[in-house]
């Protein structure tokens, strides 16, 4: 029954699919504070089984990471993600600022508002796929969202 309440809720064109992943309104943004690093953010659709977002590239960035944001008592760390994240079965898994992320570093130059940054994610049974991520005016990336309110 809750799958076919699920199918009432208005649906967001995927920005692309991989087999049974979505990946939905991707959009990346330039540091305010660091003009060679950059975030990227999604949302990823998963109707099968468990997955797992292993690496992305991206021509633009020197380096890509994961990340993830971590309360440690008052303090907020960031942290890399070695092992990549996991995309559960049945779920929605959110890339934010604040939260998991992408971190792109060392790009050759700031990114474009209203340009489009493609970048290659790579999951572990879904395989590859490259998506547009959408630039949006520059604002806090990294580091510098563990002090943002």
């Amino acid at each position: 029954m809750l799958k076919w309440l699920r199918r009432s809720e208005p649906k967001e064109v995927p920005a692309a699919s991989l087999g049974p992943l979505q990946i939905v309104k991707p959009w990346a943004r330039s540091s305010s504070s660091h003009a060679d690093i950059a975030g990227g953010y999604m949302t990823v659709v998963n109707e099968g089984e468990p997955d797992r977002l292993v690496s992305a590239t991206c021509p633009a960035a020197g380096a890509v990471e994961i990340h993830a944001i971590r309360v440690k008592g008052p303090v907020l760390e960031m942290r890399k993600l070695d092992g990549g994240l996991v995309i559960p079965p049945a779920h929605q898994q959110l890339l934010k600022p604040r939260g998991y992320h992408l971190l792109m570093s060392g790009l050759a130059s700031p990114l474009s508002v209203g340009g489009k940054l493609p970048v290659t994610l790579v999951f572990e049974k879904a395989g590859s796929v490259t998506v547009d991520f959408a630039v949006e005016a520059p604002g806090p990336v990294g580091h510098a969202t563990l002090s943002s309110s």
